[in-house]
């Protein structure tokens, strides 16, 4: 659905639902974990950062407090405190790309390193919902479907959005894959419902 939405019509829907009472109480989700994916068309990443922006603003307005996280943000933070950020930039140039992944996906595990961060976080600021942007930018050192499938236990008390430059499809008979651009079809998650499809 959220493919065929304009810009302002999706900009309209997101607002009308994160403010909701229904979805901030996780009403009509069975007992499935709160968590939303928000795909959009991956050519779209810049100005569906506009609107993130202003739909924390709008939502603010409306008494609505979002807990923002980018997990490239995160990740550059976390690089920076091991004090390893200036050795990847001046290394990348030349290292082969499996031991660029191979050294990011080990200092950023997300088991290890990155949910505890986002750990902190949540019981650093009072929120209603928690915003987690950034996927495209640390891929393919970081899964989104890992990240969402370790959250689980870390983020079950509000509902989590997840900004995904890609398409979510869910169906019963395959389950739900995360397609990343569009393109990459091999990340099986189904616990999450499309925020495109939920009704308030």
């Amino acid at each position: 659905m959220s493919l065929q939405l304009s810009r302002k019509e999706r900009a309209e829907h997101l607002y009308r639902v994160i403010t909701s009472e229904r979805f901030l109480t996780k009403q009509g989700l069975g007992n499935e974990v709160p968590f939303f994916i928000c795909p959009f068309p991956a050519d779209e990443g810049l100005t569906m950062i506009e609107d993130r922006l202003d739909l924390l603003e709008r939502i603010g307005h409306a008494g609505v407090k979002a807990l923002d996280l980018s997990l490239y943000d995160i990740s550059l933070g976390l690089l920076e405190e091991r004090g390893i950020l200036d050795q990847v930039l001046e290394l990348e140039p030349d290292m082969d790309k499996s031991e660029l992944r191979e050294l990011l996906q080990g200092v950023l595990d997300v088991q290890e390193h990155l949910i505890p961060r986002i750990g902190e976080a949540i019981e650093g600021q009072a929120h209603d919902v928690i915003f987690l942007s950034g996927v495209g930018e640390v891929y393919p050192y970081i899964r989104s479907h890992n990240v969402l499938n370790n959250l689980q236990s870390t983020a079950k008390d509000k509902p989590t959005v997840l900004f995904f430059p890609g398409k979510y499809t869910h169906s019963t008979a395959t389950g739900g894959s995360l397609d990343l651009f569009g393109l990459l079809h091999d990340d099986k998650y189904y616990r999450a419902f499309n925020i495109f499809n939920y009704e308030v």
